[in-house]
């Protein structure tokens, strides 16, 4: 392992509120298993993190929707706290936003990369990504954006169901409100009932090309750029397994060397002459073979301990290294080797990998929060179950929730959606998204996008509405629908 300067403590950021979220312990061991002094500032009531025997303080967060002046406050506060400079790890989106805003003004007590501008901003808008990827080719979902629900409808039809259905911006979603970062959308009725929840979600909702899952179809990739341009700590993985199914995040995934894709994001970053940690989500389209970029997420991703190498760096260590001005080491390569999140895949955790594995939560020097997890767990999935189950097979129990499920024009009783349903029993999380085949940004039928590196395309009026919903057939068609 590179010897740490373990005189520079680190503070862990993360306003999100997931207790599952095991990238946060991740990081946690990651540090402290090198002896640095590791501040965790979030929230961790209930959280099988703080069961961790290398966390050494924990603080409170801001609160969810904190502006960033009150972001700022708390940072300053831990600062004096923690009495010396110390490295700041944004764990999540919306924390590494405001960081990205304030940079100059946390410089006195944190060590931070030189982020070009408002550059993480931009990457991390989903709206926003489509333009960046265009404007220096990188593939890219043809995305619109609609601004009526006329419009929605319209987009839908236009694209072919089903569609994914995004918020351009996820982390301002408002806990408790049941809406997601993405989903499948089924229907144009489907589309235009999210429209209609913009304002609730906080941000635009975008629709993009349904590209299918398969075999060999979904990548990630992690690194850290550091002061030098270069890339270290990180590499490409093909996710095996996601959760929920198809569209969600790595519950098994394999180190596995693609000197294409490794090509690809060494184009983007430099391009955009970005510095920090990253996490890029890719969907391989199986017609052409083009990598699409997903999301970029100017952060650490929740797996990126599987690209702990033979040194012992990861991009959390490149990130102290570097910030600390020390040698970053030439990489050690280790393909073959796994991550398994436990909790979404618990026969996964159980077969033998041959090129080596680690697992999101049990850790023989730490073994608390892998316990403290499967007792949280065994809690949560079967409340999640019958709340879910509840809802879909009864019908909803508020004036709300039936007003809701009216103005979607779906039967949410189909046995499609309550199979769907079922699989999505976690907490909301990032993960890679269906992608489209062109690096396209539309408005349909509405004014034109004004980016002169980024195409329009007008769409036609939407067909007339069926007697039935396609999309609610039989379950037997849908799952032949989701293994294509």
């Amino acid at each position: 392992m590179q010897i740490l300067d373990t005189r520079v403590p680190a503070v862990l950021l993360r306003i999100d509120r997931n207790p599952f979220h095991h990238g946060t312990l991740g990081a946690v061991r990651s540090l402290g298993r090198a002896g640095v002094e590791v501040h965790v500032v979030a929230d961790l009531e209930g959280s099988p993190v703080r069961r961790s025997r290398f966390v050494c303080e924990m603080h409170p967060p801001p609160p969810p929707g904190s502006s960033t002046a009150d972001i700022a406050a708390v940072l300053r506060r831990v600062a004096a706290r923690v009495s010396r400079p110390a490295v700041l790890v944004p764990m999540d989106d919306a924390s590494a936003l405001a960081v990205g805003r304030m940079g100059e003004d946390l410089a006195e007590g944190y060590l931070l990369p030189q982020q070009p501008g408002d550059l993480a901003e931009r990457v991390a808008d989903k709206a926003e990504l489509a333009a960046v990827c265009a404007s220096v080719g990188v593939p890219h979902p043809v995305t619109l954006i609609p601004e009526s629900p006329a419009q929605a409808a319209a987009a839908a039809w236009q694209l072919g169901l089903p569609v994914m259905a995004k918020w351009s911006r996820p982390w301002l979603i408002p806990a408790g409100t049941g809406l997601r970062s993405t989903v499948v959308v089924r229907s144009a009725q489907e589309a235009q009932a999210l429209y209609l929840r913009s304002a609730e979600a906080g941000s635009p909702l975008l629709l993009q090309a349904f590209l299918p899952p398969g075999p060999d179809r979904d990548w990630f990739f992690h690194g850290y750029v550091g002061r030098s341009g270069a890339t270290h700590g990180g590499g490409a993985g093909r996710k095996h397994l996601s959760w929920p199914r198809g569209a969600g995040l790595t519950a098994v995934g394999r180190w596995t060397p693609n000197p294409e894709l490794e090509t690809l994001v060494e184009r983007l970053t430099g391009a955009l002459g970005y510095r920090g940690i990253f996490d890029l989500d890719f969907r391989r389209d199986g017609t052409t073979g083009r990598y699409h970029l997903l999301d970029f997420n100017p952060r650490p991703g929740a797996q990126f301990r599987l690209f702990e190498d033979g040194g012992g760096l990861d991009v959390v260590r490149a990130l102290h290294l570097d910030l600390t001005h020390r040698p970053l080491p030439d990489p050690v390569p280790l393909p073959g080797r796994a991550f398994v999140v436990e909790n979404y895949a618990p026969l996964g955790a159980l077969r033998p990998r041959s090129g080596g594995r680690e697992l999101a939560w049990h850790a023989p020097d730490d073994p608390a929060p892998g316990r403290a997890m499967w007792s949280l767990w065994t809690r949560h999935v079967p409340r999640r179950l019958t709340q879910r189950a509840g809802r879909l097979l009864c019908g909803p129990a508020t004036p709300q929730e039936a007003e809701d499920a009216t103005a979607g024009g779906t039967a949410e009783r189909d046995p499609a959606a309550v199979t769907e349903a079922l699989e999505e029993i976690a907490l909301p999380a990032d993960g890679p998204i269906a992608p489209g085949p062109d690096p396209t940004v539309v408005r349909p039928r509405g004014e034109a996008v004004t980016r002169p590196d980024v195409r329009t395309v007008a769409l036609p009026a939407p067909p007339p509405a069926p007697s039935a919903d396609p999309a609610a057939g039989s379950l037997a068609d849908d799952e032949k629908a989701s293994s294509r």
